[in-house]
């Protein structure tokens, strides 16, 4: 169960890069559903994908500082040392749960399920979830707090400006249509 700012979730790179999942992430975060964090590793990986995208390198550098701006407790450090000792299916993500086991997290957010066994995160304490399964549990955590939080990152949408209907759209094309969906029975 979640319960309040307390509860850490670690963010991998696949929900942090799409735009729209991003914004909403960090705008529930802005209003203290959660504690987002995040690593080095983690952060180099959204660069790269930014850049294989043809994101200009000014405005790379402009979106990882505003994340570092916005949530400056959301970087772990010291985990690499953890890496080594850790098995999953996909090595590459070893440094995503070391990430995770050094902030003490509560879950993983990612859209990669498959490449972190339940029954291994549980050992070290943790789950993993798909970013609308999280998403879905922060709005029911505080629905008025959430709906709020949605409609102040509506306003925000200003390249190209979109209405509520029109993100809550964006939602559904990135694989978040539980959230959109809860979303939109509260506006």
């Amino acid at each position: 169960m979640i319960h309040s700012v307390r509860f850490k979730a670690l963010l991998d790179t696949n929900v942090i890069y799409p735009v729209i999942i991003r914004d909403l992430m960090f705008w529930l975060a802005h209003y203290d559903l959660y504690t987002p964090k995040w690593s080095k590793h983690i952060f180099d990986e959204w660069e790269s994908v930014m850049e294989r995208n043809g994101v200009d390198k000014s405005r790379i550098a402009a979106q990882l500082q505003r994340a570092s701006n916005a949530f400056p407790d959301a970087l772990v450090c010291n985990y690499e040392g953890l890496i080594s000792s850790l098995e999953l299916p996909d090595q590459k993500d070893c440094h995503v749960l070391a990430a995770a086991i050094k902030a003490n997290a509560n879950v993983i957010v990612t859209f990669n399920l498959k490449d972190f066994p339940e029954e291994y995160l549980n050992t070290f304490g943790l789950s993993v979830k798909s970013p609308d399964d999280f998403l879905t549990d922060i709005i029911d955590l505080d629905p008025e707090k959430a709906i709020e939080a949605f409609k102040e990152m509506v306003l925000y949408k200003r390249n190209p400006p979109l209405d509520e209907y029109q993100v809550l759209a964006q939602l559904r094309k990135n694989l978040l249509k539980d959230t959109a969906d809860y979303l939109h029975s509260m506006l």
